[in-house]
């Protein structure tokens, strides 16, 4: 049976009606690799766990920035499109698929969903950090800046090298790291483009570009790849689906 993989999804309005949305991008990147994509939309954060009962992996997708608040910071005037309920659905995914051992790719905002959801924090707005403009999204297909990929890292053995050719789409990036993750991958400006599982104690991979519309380039194909390998294989032993509330 092929890998049943889960994608988050961005609320929003069409003609007054009030609709779930995915890039196809993400649907056809996790089609290509082998998988099964099912969307998942907010749920209540109760629900995270029983929902992952069905699935054998979870893609963290692109979006809106997440609630300042919770990394204890208050929203620059830049921060767009917080969404509360995203916020607290989409962590408790992450929670949850971290007792139940499975595993998860973050992109771009799954990055900092990622990262934020494990007790780290992000950088706001990265270009009054850098003064590098990051998020171009007239190029989104387009290769714009390189990453420098730790060669000892998850990442590096998944894209096949350690330096790779990336688009960029984003406004924020992880800052402080949440607990059991690495950096793994930094653009030439020192941004945090990448980030893994540090112990082997859970299967998570997040990288801040947008390798879904880079399609045909086989860096970028391989995280998905990634995705679909790890999700067929069988969770650990150690590892028990508790059902209940996730916190």
């Amino acid at each position: 049976m092929k890998p049943r993989i889960g994608l988050t999804t961005t609320p929003a309005a069409v003609d007054d009606r009030r609709v779930e949305l995915v890039n196809q991008a993400y649907v056809d990147a996790v089609v290509r690799a082998g998988g099964l994509p099912f969307v998942l939309p907010v749920l209540d954060p109760d629900d995270a766990e029983p929902a992952l009962l069905a699935l054998d992996g979870l893609l963290l997708t692109g979006g809106g920035d997440v609630e300042p608040s919770l990394y204890g910071a208050l929203p620059v005037p830049e921060v767009y499109g917080l969404d509360p309920a995203r916020d607290a659905s989409e962590m408790a995914l992450v929670r949850a698929a971290a007792r139940a051992g499975l595993p998860v790719l973050g992109i771009c905002r799954g990055s900092q969903v990622l990262n934020v959801a494990l007790g780290g924090s992000l950088v706001q707005h990265v270009p009054a950090v850098t003064g590098v403009e990051n998020c171009l999204r007239d190029r989104a297909y387009e290769f714009l800046h390189r990453v420098r990929v730790d060669p000892g890292s998850v990442l590096a053995g998944v894209v096949g090298a350690t330096d790779v050719p990336v688009n960029s789409l984003h406004h924020q990036a992880v800052d402080r790291l949440g607990a059991g993750l690495r950096a793994v991958a930094w653009s030439e400006d020192g941004v945090i483009e990448g980030i893994e599982s540090d112990d082997g104690a859970n299967r998570f991979l997040a990288v801040q570009w947008h390798p879904e519309l880079l399609a045909g380039h086989d860096a970028h194909e391989r995280l998905f790849a990634w995705l679909l390998t790890e999700a067929g294989q069988p969770v650990s032993a150690d590892r028990q689906r508790i059902s209940g509330p996730v916190t």
